[in-house]
């Protein structure tokens, strides 16, 4: 269908998914109230638009038992013999109150998920915020994702999710059943969260070109960031109670500018690298009674370099341990 307008209703206790567009082009849903039961209530999804093109979703309220909002493209084989992907849509100007996720991808996004701009919503009590999954066996690309302008608070679990381990699977060959995720990118989130983000790439399919720019959350435990190539962190503000801020473990090419935490914590360091390869850290400034700023560990760890930094609140600057081999290297302006 095309040319759908969805506008100023209200639809209360869902079996199932609540409004489920599907195949369709132009679809505008606007001022649309959404009420399910939020305990012991599957599947209740909010709003679930499956390989649409052209989506405006603004204005919402949504309190649901599963996903608020869910973009979909279909699953494994047949949906990658579909081929029909979800692109060009837009949320804006959401609440959502309960649910699994804020607003999900996947993890059916075997004929792809590509061009989605997310801005201007607020996620008060539900699981998650921001969540991208999928798995092996399904196959397909989400890419070019903009997340932006986000309050978060309440959040049972993570604020931000990029998970390509939703099912638990065993590495295999790169092929068409091979799903990637690419190109996505988070500004200007303040959150009040249990975790700050997990990102779980694929040893043979790692995500990348990740970047958080201008990020402000209050958190339990950090960013947990494994499998990943090309993630860079600018003007990041993590104040974790358990943990390092930002923890990373076989990534390649990590770019950290201005990354800290206003709650340093005795035994653990801002930033915690295992197996990190070519990493650019600079303009950190750490906030008094920060113990140690950078700890590198592993023996893959290489090419780390420091530039512009003032670590004259840090006890330690770099702590490195006895299986790093390499030397770390200052660029300039290291204090």
């Amino acid at each position: 269908s095309k040319n759908i307008l969805i506008e100023g209703i209200t639809i209360q206790n869902s079996p199932f998914w609540t409004v489920n567009p599907e195949f369709c082009e132009n679809v505008k849903i606007h001022a649309v109230t959404i009420f399910n039961p939020h305990k012991n209530a599957p599947n209740t999804d909010g709003i679930n638009p499956e390989s649409c093109k052209n989506v405006l979703i603004s204005d919402c309220h949504i309190s649901v038992g599963d996903d608020c909002i869910t973009i979909k493209s279909g699953k494994d084989g047949p949906g990658r013999k579909m081929a029909t992907p979800a692109e060009n849509h837009t949320i804006t100007n959401c609440t959502m109150l309960s649910g699994h996720g804020g607003v999900v991808i996947g993890s059916e996004m075997s004929g792809d998920v590509r061009k989605i701009a997310i801005s201007n919503c607020v996620f008060d009590g539900t699981d998650r915020g921001i969540r991208i999954k999928s798995a092996r066996g399904r196959g397909g690309i989400v890419e070019e994702i903009r997340v932006s302008n986000i309050v978060m608070k309440n959040i049972r679990d993570q604020a931000i999710v990029l998970d390509l381990q939703y099912a638990k699977t065993t590495v295999e060959p790169v092929s068409e059943r091979t799903p990637r995720f690419r190109n996505i990118h988070f500004s200007n989130i303040t959150g009040q969260v249990n975790q700050a983000a997990y990102l779980n790439g694929l040893e043979e399919m790692p995500i990348e070109n990740i970047t958080f720019s201008d990020i402000n959350i209050d958190a339990k435990s950090g960013f947990d960031i494994s499998n990943a190539n090309r993630i860079e962190f600018h003007n990041v503000q993590i104040n974790t109670q358990i943990g390092a801020s930002v923890k990373a473990s076989k990534v390649n090419n990590l770019t950290i500018n201005n990354v800290k935490s206003y709650t340093p914590l005795a035994n653990s360091p801002i930033l915690d690298l295992r197996n990190v390869n070519d990493a650019f850290i600079y303009n950190a400034n750490p906030f008094a009674g920060t113990t140690t700023y950078l700890r590198l560990s592993g023996g893959d760890t290489k090419n780390i370099s420091l530039g512009n930094n003032n670590f004259r609140n840090a006890q330690t600057s770099v702590k490195k341990e006895a299986d790093v081999k390499e030397e770390v290297r200052v660029i300039s302006g290291d204090k």
